[in-house]
């Protein structure tokens, strides 16, 4: 029995989740102490499953039969690193990853003491022990990498002592690498008219230099280190070459972003164009919130960032760019306003409106059933904005009690039209949230007015009865019944049901869009003698009202020209959003 056979004899034990291990290889060949052409003497690999005489490991990078190897791995139900020595009898390529290779590891027993130690970074060496590894996979933003991810993006990182008094960022060099800080402190801080302004201390388990990754923009600030230091660097070329194989990378671009947002050291920058970012509000699958406020005018604002796996993403990047440009044309008191966009850190930000209250999802998670005056009340609320919408040929596709803010005024607002596109249009993008989602959008075939009638009616089954129509435990059953099962009538849960409001619920909700209201006009001219009988005083907006801003300039008589041509401009400008410029001169204040 050959040695091949009898290895493969041993029982193994698949590992149910593989573990990141450290191999530090002892290259074999006419050159044995060479390294690899990257200089990274560590590789960071997966642990696949073991047996009594050796491991299974999946590598980003091949090694040689024969190579000697030490293997640093937590053995399952340890909380200690276990230090092996063994040698690579077999290799191939994986038979699911292109770019990896499966190792298979025989053991010759401990690792020497030499090869024990579970920390130090060694001058001229891209080393990582268990302690190093251990720290960098609980920082925050690797915590966000799925597991797949981690051992490309380590791989790349490369250790640095830095002594006392060294610098190593310095203010206006170009940008080319972010750190991580393991051991010391480091002071940051700018250097303006020939003077130095101290401005924060960073030590173990910061971040500096994150800019590096997301804009390549020139230095703000020196940074000086004021202990001996460890740091782990990675460029943005290494990190942007990774990133086209592993995509889920970029939820590290985001959450960089949100550091640099949330973190409360004071060199970080909160600020999008002329707007300054706040706190983080809110997360949704492909977006991020913050509460912001407008610099000049201090105007509370809400600014949604789109991820960077979505941002990066042309198509899906396209379909963000044009909920701004859709809801930019929108001018209506029950859909959310959109004031601006920007481009910044390799991702869109939407500066719209900030809301005050909560979505209506919030609110059914604490009272599930509405009294129907309020079901009448939101309902009316969000067919208003709707027959607008829809007006403007535009089709949201989503609606849903998440996408409806209720104000603490009463007042209900649409929002999320990233999913919104012209009526007739098949294959829009993204499809809607399941549990709301029409029968014609579960099938793929085209989308009108209806279809937004159809998930309004489905929320309104969810207020008047507390609960959605059809079992959740099987999405792609669920999906199926949309398609096959009309809803069952709401008067079974709640008999008391209002006549006009049950079948608005039934019509709404017809499988055939042709059965359906045609348009939310209908349904407005159905439901407005029920709300007035209780008392519901919010009547649709038939026109869009005029408001009025008032701006005063004090100036100088040699300033009347400059400020004629610069009125001229502004009035050119405004002209062409539909707004209407009336200038009064008074001749002495």
């Amino acid at each position: 029995m050959n040695d091949q056979t009898e290895r493969r004899q041993h029982p193994r034990r698949v590992l149910p989740t593989p573990d990141v291990g450290i191999v530090h290889p002892h290259y074999v060949g006419p050159e044995p102490d060479r390294v690899p052409e990257d200089g990274n003497d560590t590789l960071l690999v997966y642990l696949l499953n073991m047996s009594e005489g050796g491991f299974l490991l999946e590598s980003l990078q091949r090694l040689e039969v024969n190579t000697e190897v030490d293997l640093w791995t937590r053995l399952p139900h340890k909380t200690d690193w276990q230090a092996f020595r063994g040698r690579v009898v077999w290799t191939e390529l994986s038979p699911t990853k292109s770019d990896s290779h499966l190792l298979g590891v025989e053991f010759h027993g401990p690792a020497s003491l030499a090869e024990q130690a579970t920390s130090g970074v060694e001058e001229g060496k891209r080393r990582m022990y268990p302690s190093d590894l251990e720290f960098l996979i609980n920082t925050p933003l690797l915590k966000v990498i799925p597991m797949e991810a981690k051992c490309p993006l380590l791989n790349f990182m490369t250790p640095q002592r830095v002594p006392t008094g060294t610098r190593f960022i310095a203010q206006g060099d170009k940008g080319d690498t972010f750190y991580i800080i393991q051991e010391g402190t480091c002071v940051v801080n700018i250097e303006k008219n020939g003077t130095k302004h101290w401005l924060t201390r960073l030590r173990g388990g910061d971040i500096v230099g994150e800019i590096a990754l997301l804009t390549g923009e020139p230095r703000t600030a020196n940074v000086d280190a004021e202990t001996d230091m460890i740091l782990w660097s990675l460029t943005r070329e290494q990190f942007d070459s990774i990133c086209s194989k592993y995509t889920d990378l970029l939820d590290f671009l985001t959450e960089l972003v949100t550091h640099r947002f949330t973190t409360e050291k004071v060199t970080a920058s909160r600020t999008i164009g002329k707007y300054l970012i706040n706190e983080l509000i809110g997360r949704g699958g492909w977006s991020l919130v913050y509460k912001g406020m407008h610099t000049s005018l201090k105007m509370p604002v809400a600014i949604k960032m789109l991820k960077h796996d979505m941002a990066m993403n042309v198509e899906f990047a396209e379909k963000f760019h044009n909920e701004a440009r859709v809801v930019a044309l929108l001018n209506h008191d029950n859909i959310v306003k959109v004031y601006d966009i920007e481009e910044l850190y390799r991702t869109v930000f939407i500066i719209m409106e900030y809301l005050e209250g909560v979505p209506l999802d919030r609110v059914l998670h604490t009272m599930p059933k509405l009294p129907t005056f309020k079901v009448l009340d939101i309902l009316l609320q969000v067919c208003n904005g709707l027959s607008y919408a829809h007006e403007q040929g535009i089709v949201h596709q989503d609606i849903k009690p998440g996408n409806v803010f209720v104000q603490s005024d009463g007042r209900a607002k649409i929002v999320d039209f990233g999913l919104s596109c012209p009526p007739g249009t098949v294959d829009c993008g993204l499809p809607g949230t399941v549990y709301y989602m029409s029968p014609e959008q579960i099938k793929g075939d085209s989308v009108d007015e209806r279809t937004d009638i159809y998930s309004l009616g489905i929320m309104a089954y969810e207020m008047t009865t507390g609960q959605r129509p059809y079992p959740e435990d099987n999405l792609s059953k669920l999906m199926e019944l949309h398609v096959i099962e009309d809803i069952p009538d709401p008067r079974t849960l709640v008999p008391d049901l209002p006549d006009e409001l049950n079948y608005f619920i039934k019509r709404a909700t017809r499988r055939d869009p042709a059965a359906r209201f045609k348009s939310t006009w209908e349904i407005i001219r159905d439901l407005q003698p029920a709300a007035d009988k209780m008392g519901v005083e919010r009547r649709p907006q038939l026109e869009q009202r005029r408001k009025m801003m008032s701006l005063f300039l004090f100036y100088q008589e040699d300033q009347q020209l400059f400020l004629n041509r610069l009125v001229e401009n502004f009035n050119s400008e405004v002209n062409k959003m539909g707004v209407e410029l009336k200038i009064t001169n008074v001749d002495e204040v």
